[in-house]
């Protein structure tokens, strides 16, 4: 069985959503297509320290929100944290990074979509 996500758009850094000195969270819409079903408006929550690196430090990746079902958690989370990546750095569309240090820029609003397809097995986990 075949995931398709559409990501569609990223708030990053938000107060709102429980950024602090510490981390920056951020907020990533998109849309799942798997088995014959269409999932819309659904959400993942991403957390990033505050002072690491856009394009290299570690990012947390929690569970997408609206989907209960089979899916495949780990390549979710690589996806998910590429579209991120994809949006700030020194090589990226969207906020180009070079050269500075402790960069913090808060309440962006990327819309850009990309697509993934994905494997889902009988034995991923469901959520």
């Amino acid at each position: 069985m075949k995931a398709k996500i559409t990501f569609q758009k990223c708030l990053q850094d938000s107060q709102d959503l429980g950024s602090d000195d510490e981390h920056m969270v951020s907020r990533i819409y998109f849309s799942l297509e798997i088995s014959g079903n269409t999932y819309e408006n659904l959400y993942v929550d991403i957390k990033q320290t505050v002072g690491s690196d856009f394009e290299t430090g570690p990012i947390e990746v929690g569970s997408p929100v609206g989907y209960k079902g089979p899916f495949n958690y780990k390549a979710f989370r690589e996806s998910a944290e590429n579209y991120y990546r994809g949006l700030v750095g020194s090589q990226v569309r969207g906020i180009r990074i070079q050269g500075g240090s402790n960069i913090r820029m808060r309440n962006n609003t990327f819309v850009q979509n990309m697509n993934i397809e994905f494997e889902v097995g009988e034995s991923d986990s469901s959520w």
